[in-house]
């Protein structure tokens, strides 16, 4: 007997059409937490990362500069806190700075990181 040749394709379409279904199956038991997420809010699950300014900016990088002087967005070096951390809950309208970006704990340890900047 010879071997057919589309019998490994064949076992490759089942296999990954029941992994599609498995994580069908998955992603609706986790609707609620993902919905959460997606929207800003709070999950249950944290992160060590939330009271770590340093790494928490890394996100920031990207608009206001590797070193936050300023870049398609401001400078961001001699901000108060509280304006850094209203902006990064709050948004600011008709920029990318959407609101709850970052939670009011990550905005504060973003703040303070950023308040050490000279």
């Amino acid at each position: 007997m010879k071997n057919n040749p589309v019998v490994p394709y064949i076992l490759i379409l089942a296999f990954g059409i029941g992994l599609i279904f498995f994580m069908s199956l998955q992603g609706a038991d986790n609707k609620k937490e993902i919905a959460a997420e997606h929207e800003g809010g709070e999950t249950t699950e944290t992160t060590d990362a939330t009271d770590d300014g340093a790494a928490l900016v890394q996100s920031c990088i990207g608009c206001h500069g590797g070193d936050l002087t300023g870049g398609m967005g401001p400078n961001l070096h001699g901000l108060e806190e509280a304006h850094i951390v209203d902006v990064l809950v709050n948004g600011i309208e008709g920029t990318p700075m959407q609101p709850n970006m970052k939670t009011e704990d990550e905005a504060k340890a973003i703040a303070e990181y950023i308040s050490t900047l000279e």
